[in-house]
Formats: structure tokens, sequence, C-alpha cells
């Protein structure tokens, strides 16, 4: 992949000074929601938004969008995403996940699902039947809202908002 669907989060309400930020760094196509704004990238871009993105709260890659009513679409639409060409043989890919308003509420069970896909797609690419997951760590988002899944990958690891956070921390004085 070239280019990535990137996705920006954001406070409600600050989603046009995040919009504002990507624009100013040079991207186009700049698409805002709620709670987002939508842009494309190269990875250089990725890590230009995570250095300089003063408003967002995070950074994804989107890996999919698609309609997922039961777990055998969601493996098998998870499982077409070409995710051999984001994450490397020795990705650590924990994932984690979310369900709103959706038929598929049981949060785990997509998780696990999702993550099973993700090895099925590794093993055609890597032709290995196991994976020491000893490498960069890549946190996959599965996100279901009202029936639709939203693939991502986190790309800020600790929130944007924790740059810098207290770096000459001490003992709080009262134990």
């Amino acid at each position: 992949m070239d280019t990535f669907e990137v996705i920006a989060t954001a406070a409600f309400g600050v989603e046009a000074v995040v919009a504002q930020e990507v624009r100013a760094l040079g991207y186009e196509n700049v698409r805002v929601d709620n709670g987002k704004v939508t842009f494309t990238a190269d990875a250089l871009g990725i890590s230009r938004a995570n250095l300089w993105l003063r408003s967002a709260d995070r950074v994804f890659i989107k890996m999919g969008e698609f309609p997922a009513l039961t777990f055998e679409e969601l493996f098998e639409q998870a499982k077409a995403l070409p995710w051999e060409d984001v994450l490397p043989e020795n990705a650590c890919f924990p994932v984690i996940g979310k369900s709103v308003k959706s038929k598929l509420f049981s949060v785990p069970d997509c998780q696990a699902i999702v993550k099973e896909a993700i090895v099925e797609r590794l093993k055609t690419k890597y032709k290995r039947n196991w994976f020491e997951e000893d490498g960069p760590r890549f946190v996959i988002e599965v996100a279901l809202l009202k029936d639709v899944a939203t693939l991502v990958i986190d790309t800020s690891g600790s929130g944007l908002h924790k740059r810098g956070y207290r770096q000459l921390a001490s003992k709080a004085p009262l134990r």
C-alpha cells in the first residue's frame, strides 16, 4: 500500500480544528465526521500526523469497513483485507473491540474472530503455521456500529494528549 486512509479521532466539537490542522499539514481529501477526521496519507504522512496534530486524540490506519451481521461475515471480510501490507511477520497485534447497536454484541468473540482471520491471512502470505509475535506492537481495533464493522490499526501508541506529560515526576509527598 502506498497510501492509507487515515482517521484522526477528536473530541466532539473539535473536529473542525483537527481538520484545519490536517489541511495545514498539506493533506487533501479531508472529510469531517462526528468525532473523527478522515484523510489519505502515506507512511511518512502518518508519522507527521502523529507528531504535529495538536488537537487530535489518536491517529489510525483504516484497514476496512464492511457490513457484518454474522461471525462468518466478520471472519471472511477481515481475512480479505491486506494485513500483510502493514504487519510484519513477527508483529505483535492484540485486537481490542467495541460494539454498539449491533447484532454481533459479544466483543470478546469479535476480537477472537478478527485475530484468527488476520492470522489466517498472514499464514498464506508468510507460509508459516505459528507466529512468535515478538516484534513491533500493532494494536488493532474492531468497532461495530449498527452492524457495520470498521477495522483500524492504532499508530499513536499512548494517546497524543500524553506527549511530554509529567516527565519530571517524583514520589507523591503524601503516601
